[in-house]
């Protein structure tokens, strides 16, 4: 991609990505990072956060990306098809009719966490065949925060989602460049910058308030009263994100 047609990364987003990059040792020289890119806000703003580094960067790597598309009658990413390539971007689109599936082969488990596996599934077999030896995930330190409150009063565990770690296989390593970030950094880039948003409407989410949505709704009344809530929270949890790290 010409640097040229880069966007401007705001300077507290880009900082603290950097940040990020850096002290959790996310990218190093060769990897090939292929990001999940679902066409939210905060993937999307990942996306055009890491060419920013991949132009600027003192190393080398490249950058691919995969959607993989549910086949719910409410979600439809393809707008991110023809978008992609003007970009220039190795990109993957994967159908998989796992609405289809859950509704078959759910037992004793959410719809999100079985739709959030199955993709999983399909992204690091996308990975593989590709010879992708990154996964790229665009959770920012808002999911963090809640992942944080629902281990701590729903599994009486002190749990969050790590910044950079092998999987159990082996073959392949997860970074979450957007841990030090807030989702409404990403939501003031995407606007301002008229990244193409698909917005995801799926019905067994919205069905009824999920233990997140409670947490998230918890965490902003309490940050009306205590503005440093999250600095606080990522004191917190520092050891927990760094935790297996590589």
């Amino acid at each position: 991609m010409d640097k040229k047609s880069l966007l401007k990364i705001p300077k507290a987003l880009r900082r603290s990505v950097g940040n990020t990059l850096v002290d959790y040792q996310q990218i190093q020289t060769g990897d090939r990072i292929l990001l999940g890119l679902s066409g939210g806000k905060d993937s999307l703003s990942l996306l055009h956060i890491l060419l920013h580094f991949q132009a600027h960067a003192p190393i080398e790597f490249s950058i691919g990306a995969v959607t993989i598309d549910p086949q719910s009658g409410t979600f439809d990413p393809s707008p991110l098809i023809p978008y992609m390539k003007s970009l220039g971007v190795d990109y993957h689109f994967c159908q998989a009719p796992i609405v289809d599936l859950a509704e078959e082969h759910m037992d004793n488990d959410s719809y999100c966490a079985f739709c959030a596996r199955m993709k999983r599934g399909l992204i690091y077999k996308t990975a593989r065949e590709n010879n992708y030896n990154v996964i790229a995930l665009a959770q920012h330190l808002d999911d963090l925060a809640e992942s944080f409150l629902m281990s701590a009063f729903y599994g009486g565990q002190l749990k969050t989602m790590k910044a950079n770690y092998v999987i159990e296989k082996g073959d392949l390593r997860v970074i979450r460049p957007l841990v030090t970030s807030r989702e409404r950094q990403m939501a003031d880039f995407s606007q301002a910058a008229q990244l193409p948003v698909i917005i995801e409407n799926c019905p067994a989410c919205f069905a009824k308030p999920t233990q997140r949505e409670k947490m998230k709704q918890l965490l902003l009344k309490q940050e009306k009263t205590h503005p440093d809530i999250y600095r606080s929270l990522l004191t917190a949890m520092r050891p927990l994100i760094a935790k297996n790290s590589t």
